[in-house]
């Protein structure tokens, strides 16, 4: 790899043209196909908001002990957490018993563990779910929202969705464009900048196998 061209190349654009297959393959999977065309039932959306939850915990819960690192304490921003919002909605989808019998599928657990793991041993690792999550969840995220609202009759940014609403990023667009200026300036050599692409791409990955098992458990009947 030429590194002058990583170098000239700023990281936000890096990471984001090399993750573009992965990234693509993940929101042109079935079960996100199916869903956002109106074509599954409103337990499909349940059990993909239980398994965010999973994922999310991991990513918050390990959000405090990162908070003076200084490649991933920057990115440790109170605005975006989503457990709260998660946790909401869940007691609206399931009812006020929601944790009861809660489980995350083989991949979801998978996925959780290894932005754990992150979190605890490589926190340049972490910024790469940390990007891959929450900029997912402020640009494509708010189609789902929209789709969840019309399909399934929420209230407008209420309960059920309240995942999707940001109350305290008044600006997305702004907010993104100094989160990628965050990315442009981290503190790590370009073999670790590499080494954050390719976990990028390991974290599309392992979401593209959520949408698998979960289009297991929700096919589409002929």
């Amino acid at each position: 790899m030429d590194s002058t061209a990583t170098t000239a190349t700023p990281f936000s654009t890096l990471i984001r043209t090399a993750s573009h297959e992965q990234h693509t393959e993940a929101e042109s999977s079935t079960f996100m196909s199916d869903m956002l065309g109106g074509r599954l039932g409103v337990e499909a959306y349940t059990r993909y908001t239980e398994q965010l939850w999973f994922v999310y915990r991991a990513l918050e819960d390990g959000a405090g002990a990162l908070r003076e690192h200084p490649v991933a304490g920057p990115f440790v921003q109170p605005e975006l957490m989503r457990t709260a919002e998660l946790e909401r909605d869940l007691a609206h989808l399931r009812g006020a018993g929601w944790r009861e019998g809660l489980e995350p599928l083989p991949a979801t657990a998978a996925y959780a563990g290894r932005v754990a793991e992150c979190a605890r041993e490589w926190p340049a690792g972490y910024v790469a779910h940390h990007y891959t999550r929450y900029l997912g969840d402020l640009s494509g995220g708010q189609i789902i929202r929209g789709t969840a609202e019309k399909t399934w009759g929420f209230e407008r940014k209420g309960d059920g969705v309240r995942f999707y609403v940001f109350e305290q990023i008044s600006n997305p667009a702004a907010f993104k464009r100094e989160y990628r200026e965050l990315l442009d300036a981290v503190d790590a050599d370009d073999l670790e900048k590499q080494r954050i692409v390719d976990e990028c791409k390991r974290a599309f990955a392992l979401n593209t196998a959520v949408f698998r098992e979960l289009g297991e458990v929700f096919p589409l009947s002929a």
